[in-house]
């Protein structure tokens, strides 16, 4: 964010954490009778109690209690960190889906974000099924029914600056048939393929 603040440019990041309550914590919520997963214990965690709030706090130049941030940047650019930048965050929580329910598309509004993130995590997002069977953001489209290719690729021909295309389908040559038919510059991606093959990977199967 600084050096974005710098040179203007649009520099992006990705941080992973988990959420581990520290050892002596655990002790103490343990004998209240708090296990993982329970909202007290996880409020704890390194991530919620630690990580979030250090980057709503570099981004807004405010403290968790709403007050300004004492203190400066220093070296390069030396500014008020209760200026904080013009940048944005957004936190996701990863969870385990069953195979099953990515399969037939109930899992879906939690594996957006990993789709928008595939995309480039810039712009729109499509965060539910689309009634229509398609739909196009800034970056992306998906394409849910495959009877509905044609106005999908319409749209996607008319369209700026999408560069993937997700297509949910289990058969390999409807999804090799659209492909072909999509702009040169968009990328094809078929759903959920490898989110089922890194199951299956992942449980032996």
């Amino acid at each position: 964010m600084r050096l974005n603040r710098q040179d203007g440019g649009r520099r992006q990041c990705i941080s992973v954490t988990n959420n581990e309550v520290a050892a002596i914590e655990q002790d103490v919520l343990r004998k209240n009778g708090l296990r993982p997963g329970d909202p007290e214990w996880e409020k704890h965690g390194i991530c919620d109690y630690i990580t979030k709030p250090r980057v709503a706090a570099a981004i807004t130049g405010k403290t968790p209690d709403g007050e300004p941030i004492k203190g400066e940047y220093k070296f390069t650019d030396e500014f008020p960190m209760a200026e904080g930048f013009e940048e944005n965050a957004e936190f996701f929580t990863l969870t385990y889906e069953a195979k099953s329910a990515v399969n037939h598309n109930l899992a879906y509004a939690r594996i957006a974000p990993l789709l928008w993130l595939r995309a480039g995590a810039s712009g729109s997002r499509i965060d539910k099924l689309p009634e229509e069977g398609w739909a196009i953001a800034d970056s992306y489209g998906l394409l849910t029914d495959v009877d509905q290719a044609t106005p999908f690729i319409h749209a996607l021909n008319k369209a700026d600056s999408p560069s993937i295309a997700y297509i949910v389908t289990d058969d390999d040559r409807r999804f090799q048939s659209i492909a072909k038919r999509l702009p040169g510059n968009v990328e094809p991606v078929r759903l959920y393929e490898s989110y089922l093959t890194n199951f299956s990977f992942a449980n032996g199967e």
